[in-house]
């Protein structure tokens, strides 16, 4: 079974507020940051209805489609989530390379 269609018939798995994330175009980086309902627009999350809020600095946010983001992992290849402890970060990474390809995950900088 392939991701697409892994995700298909489990549904989406959301990235977590708190993750760091990098754009897959732009290359900046931020911070999940929540969900912002989209009315109109093509770009959305799988869920047909979101984009992530990412905080990319004071007072920045950027809205983004789960397909233009890549996940950060620290030297430890685990999930970069703010203050979180490895436990918990390390079970986050594993839920969600269940539902990412390997392309999808980026070294922090």
């Amino acid at each position: 079974m392939n991701i697409d269609q892994h995700r298909t018939t489990s549904g989406w798995v959301r990235i977590p507020d708190g993750t760091k994330v990098r754009h897959r175009v732009e290359a900046y980086e931020g911070v999940i940051d929540g969900l912002t309902e989209i009315v109109t627009g093509p770009q959305r999350n799988p869920d047909g209805k979101t984009q992530y809020r990412v905080n990319i600095g004071p007072g920045a946010r950027q809205l983004v489609s789960e397909d233009n983001l890549t996940i950060v992992l620290d030297s430890e290849n685990l999930v970069i989530i703010g203050r979180e402890k490895e436990p918990y970060r390390r079970s986050v990474t594993m839920h969600l390379r269940t539902a990412f390809s390997e392309d999808r995950f980026v070294k922090s900088a």
